[in-house]
């Protein structure tokens, strides 16, 4: 996508699109008080979906402000965001940091996700399938 606005394309709008990403979640990345969970979608673009709950984040003004600077960051990032479904978690304490804070957490987290969709395939070969584990060492 080549235009930097924020169209219905670039959320995740059911709850079986946050259930697919939380099944199925490939990537795993990190912020202060913020995490992320991805994984591969076909459509050639970035997908957003928010989870900021009012256990940890307690003020409905800063879960808002919070989850502007999200949006905001992810439609600026979008072309540099490899085609994964995205959501993103607050953790307590969040609304504690500011937006230049939090903006700095953003941008590495997007960058560390770039970097670990580019460095391993969504068809993970690595993974042991855990019942052939199982069965092998019981008897």
């Amino acid at each position: 996508m080549s235009s930097h606005g924020y169209p219905r394309s670039l959320r995740l709008l059911t709850a079986g699109d946050y259930r697919h990403v939380f099944d199925t979640a490939v990537y795993k990345v990190h912020g202060k008080r913020l995490m992320a969970l991805a994984t591969p979608n076909s459509l050639g673009h970035p997908r957003l979906g928010l989870i900021f709950s009012k256990k940890n984040v307690r003020r409905a003004v800063d879960r808002n402000r919070l989850k502007r600077l999200v949006r905001e960051s992810v439609r600026l990032q979008q072309h540099r965001l490899p085609s994964v479904d995205i959501v993103v978690l607050a953790r307590r304490g969040l609304h504690e940091l500011d937006n230049e804070a939090v903006h700095r957490q953003l941008h590495g987290m997007w960058r560390r996700l770039d970097r670990e969709a580019h460095r391993q395939p969504a068809g993970r070969s690595d993974v042991v399938d855990p019942p052939a584990q199982a069965s092998s060492g019981q008897r």
